[in-house]
């Protein structure tokens, strides 16, 4: 195996032989191997050991075994303890999903701050027909299909080209002791009930099944690559637009597709969408309909779709005393809004305007504008409700959630960035200018 895993390197990985590296050390089989494997190749590395706390003291013995294979391979090694029944339950987390974001975490602060260049991970031939088990009967979509990646950013994973059998046959082979996990042979996890009862069945089946597995991932990444490619070529015909709103999408480019779902699905899955069929609707949907994830929106806006990162602890309110108004400037949310006493007005813009001072009633106040809102746009005669106003400007819904108002005294100055109220405006008989510029 030995000589293998070298041409591997040397092939395919040739890009670790000169780096710093931490291997992901769980005492088990397959991450002692690969650290020993890691030894006899002279790379450099050091071992990171998570001890997550669940197995009483089973956990701190091998919290033990990992600190002996450091001395006894002259490497450094880092150990780290977690309360992960904790963790999960502060973050709704099953104990498996809580003991990966904590690793993973832990292990790219040390890649960051010690300055490693690549995490390897002992993920070998039959985790990923694991993985592909499992993903398979849980329903997805061709990337859940496609296999564990040897290279995912700076996760490497070398031992993917190996059967566990050959692993624990040059452990063997070579006096190499590791721990087993308990918790391997519980059946009350998907993946262990897998292994132990389905993988089996399949292997006698055929006793070739990792070689055909291998196959088949290779023929559904090249797959992978031609929809890549063929996704590039929409989305480059489709978006119109990217700007602090989001993502703008042209409809009429989804719409003409054979199987708009398939595209869809594809280009908005990473965004934590579910509702595939609502997705699809939005294309015929009324201006205005959106679809939500945890994190992000679909909007239907005429004919386009917007899409937007759901933001949260954004201010909804700003006092802006005479005496903040009186420094010249104030930061905020939208951006820093600077005031300035003038005798001239030049050439105005939506980001400024001129106003007559003496006709404002300290506090102003900015907020957000709601229903119910109206205003005296200048240059017209009589009030205009604002949400009137923003549907005339053809606003898209994401734009109208961001409009503030500039208020004083219950009466809307400024629609910020959009049009000033004639009731403030300067006249011949104003004394006393301001300029109120957002920046």
């Amino acid at each position: 195996m030995l000589k293998a895993f070298k041409k591997h390197i040397d092939t395919t990985l040739e890009f670790l032989l000169k780096k710093r590296l931490i291997i992901a050390i769980s005492g088990g089989l397959d991450s002692v191997v690969l650290a020993h494997l890691c030894k006899s190749l002279s790379l450099n590395f050091a071992l990171a050991h998570c001890n997550f706390n669940l197995r009483a003291e089973e956990s701190n013995t091998d919290e033990d075994f990992v600190l002996e294979l450091a001395d006894q391979l002259e490497v450094e090694v880092f150990i780290q303890n977690f309360d992960t029944q904790a963790y999960a339950d502060q973050n709704k987390r099953s104990i498996q999903m809580a003991a990966r974001e904590l690793r993973y975490d832990w292990f790219n602060e040390l890649a960051t701050q010690l300055q490693f260049d690549y995490i390897l991970t002992a993920h070998h031939a039959d985790d990923n027909l694991e993985t592909f088990l499992i993903n398979f009967t849980r329903g997805t979509g061709l990337n859940g299909l496609t296999g564990i990646p040897v290279v995912n950013d700076n996760i490497v994973r070398p031992m993917l080209p190996f059967s566990r059998e050959t692993i624990e046959a040059y452990a063997r082979a070579h006096a190499i002791n590791w721990r087993e996990d308990s918790s391997n042979s519980s059946r009350k996890y998907l993946r262990n009930k897998l292994r132990h009862e389905v993988v089996p069945i399949l292997k006698e089946i055929n006793p070739q099944l990792l070689d055909s597995l291998q196959n088949t991932l290779e023929n559904l990444n090249d797959t992978a690559d031609i929809v890549e490619e063929s996704l590039d070529a929409v989305l480059k015909r489709a978006i119109t637009n990217i700007d602090e709103n989001g993502i703008t999408f042209k409809i009429s480019d989804f719409s003409k597709l054979n199987n708009p779902k398939a595209y869809l699905f594809e280009m908005f899955k990473t965004y934590g969408f579910t509702q595939w069929n609502d997705i699809v609707n939005l294309l015929d949907a009324q201006s205005g309909k959106q679809v939500l994830s945890n994190s992000h929106r679909l909007i239907k806006h005429r004919e386009h779709l917007i899409l937007t990162e759901i933001k949260e602890g954004i201010q909804d309110a700003i006092t802006l005393s005479d005496v903040e108004v009186q420094s010249g400037a104030k930061d905020t949310d939208l951006g820093e809004f600077s005031f300035e006493d003038v005798i001239l007005i030049d050439s105005g813009s939506k980001n400024k305007i001129y106003i007559d001072k003496n006709k404002l009633t300290f506090p102003l106040e900015l907020r957000l504008w709601k229903e119910g809102d109206y205003f005296h746009p200048i240059g017209m005669k009589g009030k205009k409700k604002i949400s009137k106003y923003l549907k005339d400007e053809k606003l898209s819904l994401i734009e109208k959630e961001k409009t503030w108002l500039l208020i004083s005294n219950d009466k809307v100055v400024w629609v910020v960035g959009k049009r000033a109220d004639n009731r403030f405006r300067v006249t011949e008989t104003t004394k006393s200018i301001l300029k109120i510029e957002l920046n």
